[in-house]
């Protein structure tokens, strides 16, 4: 019978765990029976996205724009320190949420946003709950958190308890309790996935963050199958810093996205350029028909003047023309000189442009739907086999934080029938794609992009490496690859190597069956 989580389930894969938790719950102790309760509930839920970087990398403003309300704050307060889930609710409400479990309703500020100082002692509180009825958010729970690299050492501990090592109110350690010991609530806390904001450069702190964050239960770290990272502010790079840019500043963006990706590789799938801030503007309700005007009547100005006015903010708001000064700084803190440079060029193409197409126009320059399309792929379609997957190694920790033999091997029984059915495949590669991110499985650095490509992509000419190719060279290619696995894994591999290349066998079999039969 379909209970009630099952109802809400991300897919097949997250069936199949969640009927693992309801028939293990009888056989295992009162507090591991509450922690599958607890992976029961999570796997019920929207998947989990944590939008974690650097302090002043944009967090927030990136936040808002995939939302679509600015209601997260973007300047330093009280509220910036801790970490917010942004859920969907039928009705608009904050709960302020504290260490000893109390909520305490938080109205919202005249701007519509969560208000930057909290009127509490922040010392006592875990995190801010905000539901909002924007759709986004009933297929993705949005988490914003503290920036990496604060001096405030509370920041970073309360994103680290709420993200991957959650230390809860609850303390009892009586034989027996149905209360979730720390241990056990660890095992079942954290993201599902990762969005990891990067400025201009990558730091070796970035790298750190990345590798020891803890993207989803268990404790399983940030890889390509849940993990995406995107160079925020991209308009403040100079082109003339990046070779082969040719003076274009969207160009040195994406060529600077692409050397960061292979550095941070394999902990993210794709590395993508996003101006947040003009993203915020378009698609938050911040760009206004009177923004609209005002582009106008710049577009108006003699080009030399414009082009003068453009080099820095000091002179754009300080020179004398028709259009307001305080408006000026309006369109500033909403586009940046970038954004207000591409509105005036587009209106100057097309004069007639309204202020509707001026938003969209803005808002494809900014680079948020491309974002958005990867969020998609990497995260939505995948968010059957991302949410299992954390689901099962929250299983298996906390049957292991058991100290019980008989049902650690009993769950261990039950997981390895599970993995054994053909539909649990995609779980399989999941599992042997984690190994060789982070490390665990050495391979050949050929045969690492080969097994990383196969699994963090949902589009098969992709998954192949051959995007676009017709069907009968997919399949060729997929049946060869599958025969080359399968004798690596029989002859040429270590135990190690061999337990990967057996599951990249089959996941190749399996393409050319779909591509033959397509």
């Amino acid at each position: 019978m379909t209970s009630p989580e099952q109802g809400r389930l991300a897919g097949p894969l997250s069936m199949s765990v969640a009927n693992l938790c309801h028939r293990l719950q009888s056989q295992v102790s009162a507090r591991t029976a509450a922690g599958f309760a607890e992976v029961l509930r999570r796997l019920g839920a929207p998947l989990q996205v944590a939008v974690a970087g650097r302090i002043k990398s944009g967090k927030s403003t990136l936040v808002n724009a995939l939302i679509g309300r600015r209601v997260a704050p973007t300047d330093i307060g009280e509220c910036t320190r801790l970490v917010t889930r942004f859920q969907y609710g039928t009705v608009d409400r904050v709960e302020i949420v504290f260490t000893d479990g109390r909520k305490q309703v938080l109205p919202f500020a005249s701007d519509g946003m969560i208000p930057a100082e909290l009127g509490v002692d922040i010392t006592t509180v875990s995190h801010i709950e905000a539901y909002l009825t924007n759709a986004v958010l009933q297929g993705m729970t949005v988490i914003d958190t503290p920036g990496l690299g604060s001096l405030d050492a509370a920041s970073v501990s309360r994103t680290e308890q709420l993200l991957g090592a959650a230390k809860h109110r609850k303390e009892e350690d009586d034989e027996g309790s149905d209360e979730l010991d720390d241990t056990s609530r660890n095992a079942v806390a954290g993201a599902e996935a990762v969005l990891y904001v990067v400025t201009q450069g990558v730091r070796a702190d970035d790298q750190q963050a990345l590798a020891a964050f803890t993207a989803a239960t268990a404790s399983r770290e940030a890889g390509p199958v849940n993990a995406i990272a995107v160079l925020n502010k991209a308009d403040t790079i100079a082109p003339e810093s990046v070779e082969g840019a040719d003076g274009d500043v969207w160009k040195a963006a994406t060529i600077l996205s692409e050397k960061q990706a292979s550095t941070l590789k394999p902990r993210v799938a794709d590395v993508l350029p996003v101006i947040g801030l003009i993203a915020e503007s378009a698609e938050s309700g911040g760009f206004t028909s009177a923004d609209a005007e005002a582009l106008r009547q710049l577009a108006d100005l003699d080009d030399d003047i414009l082009q003068t006015m453009l080099i820095s903010a000091d002179i754009f708001t300080s020179w004398e023309c028709d259009v307001p000064s305080g408006t000026r700084l309006r369109l500033l803190e909403k586009l940046d000189l970038f954004g207000i440079s591409h509105a005036v060029e587009a209106i100057r193409k097309e004069p007639e442009l309204t202020a509707g197409a001026l938003r969209r126009s803005l808002l494809d320059a900014s680079g948020l739907e491309a974002v958005r399309h990867r969020l998609s792929i990497v995260f939505a379609a995948r968010a059957d086999g991302i949410k299992a997957a954390a689901a099962l190694a929250s299983v298996t920790a906390l049957a292991h934080s058991s100290g019980d033999p008989a049902e650690r091997q009993r769950v261990h029984d039950a997981i390895e029938v599970l993995l054994a059915k053909p539909e649990a495949h995609q779980l399989r590669l999941l599992e042997a794609l984690t190994l060789v991110a982070s490390g665990a499985v050495d391979m050949p650095e050929d045969l690492s992009e080969e097994v990383l490509r196969v699994g963090s992509n949902a589009d098969i000419g992709a998954q192949l490496g051959k995007p676009g190719a017709p069907r009968p060279e997919l399949a060729a290619h997929a049946l060869e690859r599958a025969g080359w696995w399968r004798s690596f894994a029989s002859f040429g591999a270590t135990p190690a190597q061999s337990r990967v290349a057996h599951v990249v066998h089959r996941a190749y079999f399996l393409i050319w069956q779909q591509v033959r039969e397509a």
